[in-house]
């Protein structure tokens, strides 16, 4: 199973030295890859994520400016919340940049709250996310390109730099439609706030229709080592890969940057 965390983009950890300290520690210690979390705006009345984070792609960049090998990823990216084709040039440029390193968790969002405070249609997020997707492959790939669809389209556009290589969309969510999303048009699949037991035949579904080795079942967890058993964690480990997860992102509850890099340190040692 590969271990993957959280950069401290948020909260009271969040700081431009915790997000480099902790993306190079994560680097020497053997971790596949480090991730952030998006959310645009947050209602004041909403009380979960925090609200002070850092912009993801930014984020990124910084964190990759800092590293030479690690992998990035979005965890995930609220894709119906930008237009396509500047979040395809954003990403694609992410990717060249960074060396072919990015990996995109793709999800629909949950906030109504948040799409109406950008001025997006809440009930339209997933067949808009699908088009999104779809554009993406597009205009990474051919050049000029056109797409046209229920809610978007365009014809013979550059959208240059490409990525460095094919980026790989794994689709995040719990719900039948992202299950479904995922087997049709994803590379992988990101999952979170389900038990092993319960996983399990998720994971059989989506496989039926990708049981190809190149596509990735992921699980996001709050692992932490300073706040759980350690036992717990090597049992709940051992459970998400006989439920068929390969990849785990884990984050941690810390407030400072040197509990978040203990917390990655004990980690590390009980999982990889």
């Amino acid at each position: 199973m590969k271990l993957g965390v959280h950069l401290p983009q948020y909260g009271r950890a969040a700081s431009p030295e915790a997000i480099v300290k902790v993306a190079q520690r994560a680097e020497e210690l053997g971790f596949a890859d480090v991730w952030v979390s998006d959310h645009v705006v947050q209602p004041a009345a909403q009380k979960y994520p925090s609200a002070y984070l850092f912009e993801p792609l930014l984020t990124l960049g910084w964190a990759a400016a800092a590293t030479e090998r690690i992998g990035l990823g979005t965890s995930v990216l609220v894709v119906p919340q930008y237009h396509p084709l500047t979040l395809a040039n954003s990403l694609a440029s992410l990717d060249q940049l960074s060396g072919g390193r990015l990996t995109v968790g793709a999800g629909v969002g949950w906030s109504e709250a948040e799409f109406n405070a950008l001025g997006q249609d809440f009930s339209t997020r997933g067949a808009r996310t699908d088009e999104a997707i779809d554009i993406f492959r597009t205009v990474w790939t051919n050049d000029p390109s056109s797409f046209h669809g229920d809610h978007y389209s365009f014809s013979d556009l550059k959208v240059q730099p490409k990525p460095a290589r094919p980026i790989p969309i794994w689709i995040g969510g719990g719900s039948e439609p992202a299950y479904r999303r995922a087997a049709v048009r994803g590379d992988g699949f990101q999952a979170i706030s389900t038990s092993p037991e319960d996983l399990a035949p998720i994971v059989a579904k989506i496989r039926e229709t990708r049981p190809d080795d190149n596509f990735t079942v992921s699980y996001r967890t709050g692992w932490d080592p300073q706040g759980m058993d350690h036992q717990e964690i090597v049992d709940e480990a051992a459970a998400y890969a006989e439920a068929g997860v390969q990849h785990v992102v884990s984050a941690p509850w810390r407030t400072t940057a040197d509990d978040w890099l203990k917390s990655m340190e004990i980690l590390a040692g009980l999982v990889m």
